[in-house]
């Protein structure tokens, strides 16, 4: 152990404060992080400080994230035991995943952490959420992408970066995928979630890296199923995607009767267009209902056994590097895919 992490604070709410009921940047909340953590837990760890954007994180663009991913790429890996990354939590998802994918190979662990509430606030998770990081880093050995976050009255929990789903509505609360979380930090150490579908400490030590860039495709549109949703809103006569994501019912269904609100109908207006349309989420094994037999496989890309949230980034990966669709979806990089 070389006890030195590398913390890259981006802002959001963990660098922030509340001003006239306004929560907005502030970068002396870096240092006031640090001095937290070495006042309650010690000063053996040495943390190096590097700002390469400072946003609220709704606000992200993808120069952002490249700096953030140029940040990562420049860092001296000899020198470290991990890297952190600070985030706001509105788009801690889209990062984590996307990173899972861009750095799965990487030859450190690098944690993103977030905070609920700004650290002045007694209700904030934030340095609960980075000892947990720091704790991961000097138990677990490890390498790949990972999210430290903790729900209220929950302990701190350590998730695979490539299955965190966006955080619950209005209680802010994050979970993995089928809430399948990698481990937990307790009592100041790190201890593995033992169940199956989880890999093993030797399996993430032995993935390799796909070389990719950060090389993103923002021509996608998401679509939502709801009840009565009306596809003739998206005709595309003025704009055309590249890319279209329908975000399917729990069941793996989406509505295919009635005129205006039938999938069907849409699917086939897209592809006329040359527009590709996914379909996510996908559960591989399970029963597929009699409404979802009239779109055809031939007519969609199913995104199987991962997240609505990865299939987003995969997708826009993919068109940005130039790789078909369905490839970057069948590729299983950072454990993203749950097996049934």
């Amino acid at each position: 152990m070389k006890n030195r992490i590398c913390v890259i604070f981006t802002g959001g709410t963990i660098g922030s404060s509340v001003r006239n009921g306004t929560v907005d940047l502030d970068r002396t909340n870096a240092s006031l992080l640090i001095n937290e953590y070495k006042e309650r837990y010690g000063d053996k760890i040495v943390f190096d400080e590097f700002y390469p954007v400072d946003m609220l994180s709704e606000n992200v663009q993808q120069a952002d994230l490249e700096k953030i991913a140029d940040c990562i790429k420049s860092v001296d890996t000899s020198v470290y035991d991990g890297i952190i990354i600070t985030h706001g939590t509105d788009t801690l998802s889209f990062t984590a995943n996307c990173f899972s994918q861009v750095f799965c190979g990487f030859p450190l662990p690098i944690v993103l952490v977030s905070a609920s509430y700004p650290l002045g606030d007694e209700r904030s998770n934030g340095l609960g959420n980075f000892a947990g990081a720091v704790t991961f880093i000097s138990d677990a050995h490890v390498k790949g992408v990972f999210v430290s976050f903790t729900n209220p009255d929950e302990e701190c929990k350590i998730h695979l970066a490539s299955r965190l789903t966006d955080a619950e509505q209005v209680g802010g609360r994050f979970y993995s995928l089928l809430g399948l979380y990698f481990g937990t930090v307790e009592n100041g150490k790190f201890i593995r979630n033992p169940d199956k579908r989880n890999p093993g400490i030797e399996e993430l030590n032995a993935v390799k890296s796909r070389g990719r860039d950060l090389k993103i495709c923002n021509d996608i549109v998401t679509i939502k199923a709801r009840a009565l949703l009306d596809f003739t809103f998206y005709t595309f006569e003025k704009i055309r995607p590249k890319a279209v994501i329908l975000k399917l019912y729990h069941s793996g269904t989406i509505c295919t009767a009635g005129s205006d609100t039938n999938a069907v109908a849409f699917i086939k207006h897209c592809r006329d267009l040359g527009v590709d349309v996914i379909l996510s989420p996908v559960a591989s094994k399970a029963n597929v209902y009699a409404g979802m037999a009239g779109i055809s496989d031939d007519d969609t890309i199913k995104a199987y056994d991962m997240s609505f949230e990865m299939t987003a980034v995969k997708v826009m990966l993919a068109l940005g590097s130039g790789l078909p669709i369905k490839q970057m979806l069948d590729e299983n990089n950072f454990f993203e895919k749950i097996p049934q």
